[in-house]
């Protein structure tokens, strides 16, 4: 595992200084070079919270990750670079679903000279930037957040009306490593999960975002958003490759379960 290694995968020349502008620098950079990416679940792939073996998977073979990957090998690049950052708990559509959401988020915490910011790449379409851990709404990049407190631990990110998860939940003390190794192995295993029963591929782009859900391509910029259908699964390929950076034609053999998921959240969309 070599930082800078690392730090040329997300296009950055020098070591940034341990303040909230080597801080922004690095996340901008992570969220515009890396997509967030589920397809070793899809392929039945193990994917895991050890440090070495996402860094083997995204720096040296040049993948994506989920949240777990994403901010594991950012929360270790952190560390190297001299930031205070801690492991923490999130979790998402807490407010649906209770406790029983806790872990199956990774975020991370950076106490700066500047105060204190929560970092998070893994959450897909989230802020490009890092965030001031203090109540209010505000504007990054044509998205709208707000982030508020749910009570004296817990703390909650509203999304972009136009992003997946309407929210996350985080707390800022050291997260329970156990727990969100179990999470990490639940979420690619049951197969009530979103994770399982979906491909998922998102990034950030200039001026928006790219989301793959299935079959659908969502291109969200300041002017609107457009959707289309992914056609066959050599479309998948090329679509994986031209606008998620992923070189995966293994994930061919995935359009059946694709096309067929597809029509079946259609269905069930018709009958509602």
């Amino acid at each position: 595992m070599n930082v800078d290694r690392y730090l040329r995968r997300v296009g950055l020349t020098a070591r940034p200084p341990a303040t909230l502008a080597g801080l922004t620098a690095l996340h901008r950079a992570h969220l515009l070079a890396i997509p967030y990416e589920n397809l070793d679940v899809q392929l039945g792939r193990k994917v895991t919270i050890q440090r070495p073996a996402i860094y083997e998977k995204i720096v040296e073979q040049g993948r994506g990750g989920w949240c777990y990957e994403m901010n594991g090998l950012l929360g270790w690049a952190l560390y190297e670079l001299g930031f205070r950052v801690t492991r923490a708990t999130g979790a998402v559509m807490r407010e649906v679903s209770g406790d029983a959401a806790n872990g199956n988020h990774l975020v991370l915490r950076v106490d700066l000279p500047e105060g204190l910011y929560l970092a998070d790449v893994g959450f897909g379409d989230g802020p490009r930037d890092p965030i001031r851990v203090a109540a209010g709404a505000f504007h990054a990049d044509g998205f709208d957040f707000s982030l508020r407190r749910v009570d004296d631990r817990w703390w909650r990110l509203i999304n972009d009306p136009r992003g997946g998860a309407p929210s996350f939940d985080f707390n800022l003390d050291p997260a329970d490593e156990t727990l969100l190794a179990a999470k990490c192995d639940h979420l690619q295993s049951d197969p009530s999960s979103v994770f399982v029963q979906n491909l998922v591929a998102q990034r950030h782009v200039p001026g928006g975002l790219e989301i793959l859900r299935g079959r659908t391509i969502r291109s969200i910029r300041a002017g609107g958003i457009e959707n289309r259908l992914i056609a066959s699964a050599d479309e998948l390929i090329e679509t994986l490759h031209d606008v998620f950076a992923l070189d995966i034609p293994e994930a061919a053999a995935l359009w059946p379960k694709i096309a067929a998921r597809h029509d079946e959240v259609t269905a069930q969309k018709a009958n509602a």
